[in-house]
């Protein structure tokens, strides 16, 4: 089903483009689907932009919130969930982009794959509209004629690294395809100068000191900037250049998209953290009570429940009616 469902659908969009182009060159093909699937994918990003901007600016009152529950880890959960609740904010907003990124990936790799094994089945796999196109129909009675480089300078069914010893073109499309992907999420990462490093917090919590989980997921975050682009150099060192092609391709565009998308919002992500809301908000923590979040550095969180008609005494209400 994934194969029918996904791959097949993926690869024919790829072929289609592939069958359709002047020179029919394999890594052109590659590089104008990967733009395709970018642009598909803009809704996606936009929301995902958006997202990053309403929790960056959301990290003054989350440490104010921190302050008021005073270590109480549960009312603190409590109030920034009514936080995230009030401004928006969906925890989980960037998995849909993350997800369809992942299957198209997969997708493109399984069917590139079957490519690479065997040139004839570009024309086999391929759905039967597309198999009646002219430089199709070229291809099954010629299959030589296929060429899978990228303008005749990278053979895209090498991998960097194989028992031949070292492809250094391949190389190279592996180490820009790490690169971009470290420059598209420290584009999104915000900067705080008085956040701790993970291995400080962690440090400090082998000596007796308790680990807040804010500031650990933070940092976790700022961590993800590096550890994904390692993956990525692992992952497509020993795989087609083809792969390799495909993700750097895609950082460039991500990176476009996101830069536009940025300056839609009107403001830059990598300002500092700490900077203040530019609004006041009020969250509700419990019933006949609520949080003031003030966008004035000096604020605090002033929690002021609500006082019960009852406990009003009686002289005062003699005095009120007067």
């Amino acid at each position: 089903m994934f194969t029918t469902f996904v791959v097949q659908p993926i690869f024919n969009l790829l072929v289609l483009i592939y069958a359709l182009i002047p020179g029919h060159n394999f890594g052109l093909a590659i590089i104008l689907f990967t733009i395709v699937i970018r642009l598909l994918m803009w809704p996606l990003v936009k929301k995902q932009i958006r997202q990053a901007k309403i929790t960056r600016q959301l990290q003054p009152e989350l440490k104010r919130i921190k302050k008021e529950a005073k270590g109480d880890r549960q009312r603190e959960s409590q109030m920034m969930l009514e936080l995230y609740k009030e401004r928006g904010v969906n925890p989980f907003g960037m998995l849909p982009t993350l997800i369809v990124q992942a299957v198209v990936l997969f997708g493109l790799y399984m069917g590139l794959i079957k490519v690479i094994k065997h040139s004839d089945e570009i024309v086999k796999f391929a759905y039967e509209p597309l198999q009646r196109l002219p430089w199709m129909e070229h291809l099954a009675a010629n299959i030589q004629s296929f060429d899978n480089s990228l303008f005749g300078i990278i053979d895209l069914a090498r991998p960097a690294l194989s028992q031949g010893g070292v492809y250094w073109p391949a190389l190279l499309l592996v180490f820009l395809s790490a690169g971009i992907q470290f420059l598209t999420s420290r584009q999104l990462m915000p900067v705080d100068k008085e956040a701790r490093k993970l291995k400080h917090i962690l440090k400090a919590a082998a000596d007796g000191q308790q680990a807040d989980q804010t500031e650990v997921n933070a940092a976790v975050g700022r961590s993800m900037q590096y550890f994904i682009p390692i993956m990525v150099l692992l992952f497509t060192v020993n795989l087609a250049a083809a792969l390799s092609l495909y993700w750097f391709v895609g950082g460039v565009v991500a990176y476009i998209q996101q830069r536009r998308a940025l300056a839609e919002e009107g403001e830059d992500l990598m300002v500092a953290a700490d900077k203040p809301a530019p609004a006041k908000q009020v969250a509700r923590t419990e019933r006949g009570s609520k949080i003031t979040l003030s966008n004035t550095p000096e604020a605090e969180i002033v929690s002021s429940p609500s006082k019960p008609k009852s406990a009003q005494s009686p002289a005062s209400r003699k005095k009120k009616r007067r």
